[in-house]
């Protein structure tokens, strides 16, 4: 529950989506990345009846973030309850809910509430904090707006798949070769360039030259959520011109064979640069072809590596 006497703010703004569509995409975090554009990934770490706990991943002022947020949901109400577990200072308590309303068919109206207190009520603290809160809601809830409507209007251009390859070997090693990206021009020869920061263990980014078939490079930038020798998550922040969000992840599952290595994929594509990249006779259909097999070819290639590197070192 807030302390006594918090501040309170409410930010608003209308959608042309039906609001239990609009509430479902709230409510299910794995589609915070595509709705979010700061969220790069978004764990469930606990679920119990209504309630659950979730561990949030994002990029503020051009680096990665994480906290852990609990959460009520009430779909009845199309209501989502939040608060910080822990909150970083100046902010000493932060929590708030999502409502979602609909004043006419088709149309939802997203009601942003929060409260909050400053350290020791501190009014610089305070006048921080309010402007923050003012400045990422709005923008916060534009780019909601904007992606709430592109989801429910444009579900044709929405592309899911996954790869699955079984290796003879352990998980460590077959997360090892993935997580250690700065190698990967030396051992993937799709992989012309590569940059890679970490500032905060786990906590990747991910910036590489890719090679396709024609020979052409491309250039992509990726936030990358790394959890040792489990699952590997991404989210691109500079993109191929084809598509307007990619996000993804590797996922290694142990099993009596070994590991069961996992490249998933979730693309929109971008319906306004098909032609100049694909040619003027090219539409939605081929983009998703074409843009599943690119991605399909290369993280096959990727785990086909990793595969090799695992079993040799189990050899």
């Amino acid at each position: 529950m807030p302390e006594e006497n918090p501040c309170t703010v409410e930010h608003t703004i209308t959608v042309q989506a039906p609001a239990a569509a609009v509430y479902r995409l709230i409510a299910e975090v794995e589609n915070w990345p595509r709705i979010f554009p700061p969220t790069v990934h978004v764990d469930c770490l606990e679920r119990s009846g209504s309630q659950e706990r979730i561990r949030i991943w994002a990029t503020a002022g051009g680096e990665a973030k994480s906290w852990t947020s609990r959460r009520e949901l009430d779909p009845g109400s199309m209501r989502i309850d939040f608060r910080q577990e822990v909150s970083a200072a100046p902010v000493a308590a932060m929590g708030g809910a999502w409502i979602i309303e609909e004043p006419s068919p088709g149309k939802a109206l997203i009601r942003l509430l929060h409260d909050y207190r400053a350290v020791d009520d501190d009014p610089a603290g305070l006048a921080w904090i309010e402007e923050a809160v003012d400045r990422n809601s709005r923008s916060e809830l534009a780019a909601l707006k904007t992606n709430v409507e592109l989801a429910a209007a444009s579900e044709h251009l929405l592309l899911s798949f996954e790869d699955t390859v079984q290796i003879n070997g352990s998980a460590k090693d077959v997360y090892d070769f993935l997580n250690e990206a700065q190698l990967w021009s030396q051992r993937l020869p799709h992989v012309a360039r590569i940059r890679l920061r970490e500032d905060t263990p786990g906590l990747q980014v991910l910036a590489m030259d890719t090679l396709t078939k024609d020979g052409t490079t491309h250039t992509t930038e990726s936030v990358r959520v790394c959890v040792p020798h489990e699952k590997i998550a991404y989210k691109q922040t500079t993109l191929p011109a084809l598509m307007t969000l990619h996000t993804g992840y590797w996922q290694l599952t142990e099993n009596a064979a070994g590991v069961a290595a996992t490249s998933q994929h979730t693309v929109v594509i971008n319906p306004d640069t098909i032609r100049a990249v694909l040619g003027d006779d090219a539409g939605v259909e081929e983009a998703r072809t074409f843009v599943h097999n690119a991605l399909s070819t290369n993280s096959r290639a990727t785990l086909g590596h990793a595969k090799a590197y695992a079993e040799g070192r189990a050899a």
